[in-house]
């Protein structure tokens, strides 16, 4: 069949509404809030492979031989970058040789916010300023999830996704990839790229508004996860229990939280599910706050096209019960 042809036909099958008759490229995503977005775009056209899937988190993940098979039989893969997929990226140039590779977090039109280096989003655990700054650098490197050769990478907080107009950055960028990788099903992707930034607009009118009456009250979140949130919203989060989720605050540091919060007089203390909820009792021992749960990674919910839109409702709603009560 001739180019044209093919076009044609293509044009005729979306005119009809039926389904595509052209097979999808084999799309394989890292974690489940960009997975959501790919979904959304790829509807009616194909499935996306997910690897970081059910209650794992991207911070401690290790990847399985049925993932490793995923990647190396993908057309096109995305992830946000190193700097929380880790994990990915030696397996990424090992086995990803013959499929294109989107970094999502150099996607055009990004806000990139710098990790918090000061206050409550900083552990303090030796007086010397030296063994601060060093500590610092570690913790820094220990978040961003990546060691010296990348520490580039590790200079924004990479939770990008929790910014709806970063979402529709990225979401644009999957549209333009898929469109270039597989363009006779590009009208549908287009179609269903333009559906999905009306949708997020939406959300984003409905997060203001859901957030409006208790953005001015402080709160306390496990690790530090929330800025992209916090500057579109404009909530007020206090500080953090932990730099890096994979490491757990010693007693100094709780003790410096528990502080934070009675000076602050913080409304709540989220958990997150992966993670461990004691650390949150322990913080809010002896103080007025309450405690709330935060699922930023979606560990919690189901993978597909609606798992983004459920995720920043949850995050909003969580905070707005939360901080509410007693008011």
């Amino acid at each position: 069949m001739k180019p044209a042809s093919i076009s044609l036909l293509s044009a005729a099958v979306f005119s009809i509404g039926a389904a595509p008759c052209f097979a999808a490229p084999d799309v394989v995503v890292s974690i489940k809030p960009i997975h959501s977005l790919v979904a959304s775009i790829m509807k009616g056209v194909g499935e996306p492979k997910l690897i970081v899937d059910g209650a794992a988190s991207p911070h401690t993940f290790s990847l399985k031989p049925s993932n490793a098979a995923a990647i190396e039989g993908a057309d096109v893969i995305f992830w946000i970058g190193p700097g929380i997929e880790a994990f990915l990226e030696k397996p990424l140039d090992a086995l990803a040789a013959s499929a294109t590779v989107i970094e999502l977090e150099d996607a055009p039109g990004l806000q990139k916010l710098p990790f918090r280096e000061s206050g409550a989003f900083e552990a303090h655990d030796h007086g010397d300023e030296a063994e601060e700054a060093h500590d610092h650098d570690h913790a820094a490197k220990d978040h961003a999830g990546h060691d010296d050769d990348h520490h580039d990478h590790g200079g924004f907080d990479t939770h990008l996704w929790l910014d709806p107009m970063n979402a529709k950055a990225m979401a644009a960028e999957v549209e333009k990839t898929l469109v270039s990788a597989d363009p006779a099903n590009a009208a549908a992707y287009q179609a269903n790229g333009a559906a999905l930034m009306k949708d997020i607009d939406a959300l984003d009118a409905e997060l203001k508004a859901t957030i409006a009456p208790v953005r001015h009250k402080p709160f306390i979140v496990f690790h530090d996860a929330y800025q992209y949130f916090e500057h579109r919203y404009g909530v007020s989060v206090a500080g953090s229990i932990t730099v890096s989720p994979e490491t757990m605050p010693g007693a100094e540091r709780v003790d410096q939280i528990q502080k934070k919060v009675k000076e602050l007089g913080a409304t709540c203390v989220f958990a997150e599910p992966q993670f461990e909820p004691k650390l949150v009792a322990v913080v809010t021992e002896g103080t007025p706050a309450r405690s709330g749960t935060l699922d930023p990674e979606a560990a919690t919910l189901k993978s597909g096209s609606s798992l983004y839109f459920e995720l920043m409702r949850g995050l909003a709603g969580s905070m707005k019960e939360c901080l509410s009560q007693g008011t």
